[in-house]
């Protein structure tokens, strides 16, 4: 999220070849006009129902501006670490039907992004008001002012303790713990900074320049922290990633791009808007870079770009990739599919507090992309997503957070919409991503009056009369579980249930994988262990997609529930047969990789069983 409330000016073309064909329906969508409320609004759901809804703490409770949300998550066995501009919250969630508030840590942070690694929680501080004993009253000194990663001792979840602020040039918007390939006592925080170099009275040494090759220059880097975790109290910056050196602005000063064609194939003069400013200059610095250190990659989310970087040495990482997009306002976040060759950037238009999800705004803007990583390391774009229904004007709604969802044989991301909700969808075929399932609530507040234009919809007037902030921030699955973190209400707790679109079968195979610890910007692979559900799982949606002949699945299906029947040497021996019989399926099915797929993962059962 960007704090300002103005709309950056942006170019808005459209290429037709990466377009979904999305429309917005009509207002028989679930969604459509939930009844407001800030603790009684409408809900919508399908495919996930609320286990849990916990209010925020008293400390950060607001209802108007930006001071006191709710920002980001971690997880380590049963805790949850909830951010906030404010400071953070830890929750333990061993019962998610009834999470339980262990200690809240006032601390200005501006956003409070945060990681756990081992018992050090590590926030994210940018802004003019942190200061570095966590104190309120503002920065009177600009000796005081904190702006980079504050480190927290949580070996006690009920009494955090700050070990060491570590500051940077240009302060911390977000982080991404980066393991050591070698050493398990070594981590790097790669840390994206939005502000401009600190002044000399501020932090020596920070410096400002127009030339991205200049090895001096502040601006043009991504820092870089080490953490040796027995002596965090060490923890500093040991340079910057400069990943950006070579780019050149992704679009020129003061160009006006045309944008969406009215339906007599005419321009339409609404969807002209000028390039987004920061587009118009070389990029330096980051909003989010999500890393999968197991295929040595990092997706970064740019100035301008998507990125694509090997950090095979974490201290010295290169450029593979840059993508543009004129049709992306401000690159946020990356996700990267399980297998690494796949990548989803999402856009934040509007910076997080304007209804970019109305009727009127664009498909293309304000959602997500897919990408692709082809053998030699370089991104191709694909199709667009966007929320499948429209928001209201009093509704701050833009894609945002998110992370995977473990179903075997699938590409399923999960994220928050601010208000347009929690929504799950689809882009294994990258050509095509499709709305998997949803969860969500009716505006915080009530109508204010018509709907806002696009082009206004963050300054002015239009800014006045939006009130609250509200909606998930982000939403991540995780254990069996979706937790999202709401700007204004709280913590929601969720759970996946079954629809057209997602079995029985594939909900159970997603919570096989367990994860003691999870950062969702540093990313681990996924390998399900041997089980009856991630076979069916594979059957499942070799049905739904009609990827195999029926009578196939149907027999496939039987032998299946003759196989779980049996045990011992019998179950084995039937399992073996099933397999070989589904290898001789492989060539003429449809989807002859997924057929492989669930024939491995019947060879993996039967090897286990004994």
């Amino acid at each position: 999220m960007r704090m300002s409330r103005w709309v950056p000016a942006l170019a808005a073309v459209l290429l037709p070849s990466l377009v979904t064909g999305q429309t917005y329906p009509s207002t028989t969508d679930p969604r459509a006009n939930l009844k407001p409320g800030r603790f009684d609004a409408g809900e919508a759901a399908s495919g996930m129902k609320l286990v849990s809804f916990s209010k925020k703490p008293a400390e950060f409770d607001t209802t108007k501006g930006l001071t006191f949300i709710s920002s980001d998550l971690a997880f380590k066995d049963h805790y949850v670490y909830q951010g906030n501009f404010a400071g953070f919250t830890i929750w333990d969630v061993a019962n998610p039907a009834s999470p339980k508030m262990l200690s809240v840590t006032p601390c200005m942070t501006s956003q409070g992004d945060p990681s756990i690694v081992g018992n050090l929680l590590f926030i994210s501080a940018e802004g003019g008001a942190n200061r570095n004993d966590c104190g309120k009253g503002g920065v009177q000194n600009p000796k005081d002012h904190m702006a980079g990663v504050r480190i927290f001792d949580v070996s006690d979840p009920t009494k955090p303790r700050l070990v060491k602020n570590v500051q940077t040039c240009k302060g911390s918007h977000t982080h991404t713990i980066v393991p050591h390939p070698k050493d398990s006592d070594i981590i790097y925080l790669y840390v994206s900074g939005m502000q401009g170099a600190r002044p000399a009275e501020e932090m020596p040494g920070c410096k400002e320049g127009p030339d991205p090759a200049d090895t001096t220059n502040s601006l043009y880097r991504l820092d870089i922290i080490k953490v040796n975790l027995k002596k965090p109290e060490d923890a500093a910056v040991i340079g910057g990633a400069r990943v950006f050196t070579g780019l050149e602005p992704a679009f020129k000063p003061n160009a006006r791009i045309p944008g969406g064609m009215g339906k007599d194939g005419k321009q339409d003069a609404s969807h002209i808007q000028f390039v987004n400013m920061f587009s118009t200059v070389a990029p330096r610095n980051c909003h989010d870079v999500t890393a999968y250190p197991e295929k040595h990659l990092l997706a970064a989310s740019c100035i301008g770009y998507g990125l694509l970087i090997d950090i095979t040495n974490p201290e010295k990482p290169v450029r593979l990739s840059a993508q543009a997009d004129t049709n992306f306002s401000a690159w946020h976040t990356a996700v990267i599919s399980n297998d690494g060759k796949k990548v989803v950037f999402t856009d934040e238009w509007g910076g997080g507090t304007s209804p970019m999800c109305q009727a009127n705004s664009m498909m293309e803007m304000g959602g997500n992309a897919v990408l692709t990583i082809d053998a030699k390391k370089q991104y191709k774009q694909h199709a667009y997503f966007k929320l499948p229904t429209a928001q209201t004007a009093e509704e701050n709604c833009v894609s945002h957070n998110g992370g995977l969802v473990p179903v075997p044989g699938r590409d399923l991301m999960v994220q928050g919409w601010y208000q347009g909700g929690v929504d799950i969808f689809d882009f294994t075929d990258p050509d095509h991503p499709v709305e998997v399932a949803y969860f969500d609530r009716g505006p915080v507040d009530p109508p204010a009056g018509a709907d806002v234009p696009v082009g206004a919809a963050a300054g002015g007037a239009a800014a006045a009369k939006r009130a609250t902030a509200g909606g998930s921030w982000g939403a991540y699955y995780w254990n069996g579980y979706v937790y999202s973190s709401e700007l204004d209400r709280g913590f929601d707790i969720l759970e996946l249930t079954p629809n057209d679109k997602l079995s029985k079968n594939e909900i159970e195979a997603a919570k096989l994988m367990r994860q003691a610890v999870y950062n969702p910007q540093s990313q681990t692979t996924f390998e399900w262990p041997p089980a009856f559900v991630v076979v069916r799982s594979y059957l499942d949606q070799l049905v739904r997609n009609q990827g195999l002949a029926p009578a196939r699945t149907t027999a496939i299906a039987a032998a299946l529930d003759a196989a779980e029947a049996k045990s011992g040497a019998a179950r084995k021996s039937a399992l073996t047969a099933l397999a070989a019989q589904v290898d001789v399926d492989v060539k003429g099915a449809k989807d002859g990789q997924r057929v492989q797929w669930m024939s491995d993962a019947i060879k993996k059962l039967a090897a286990q069983t004994k």
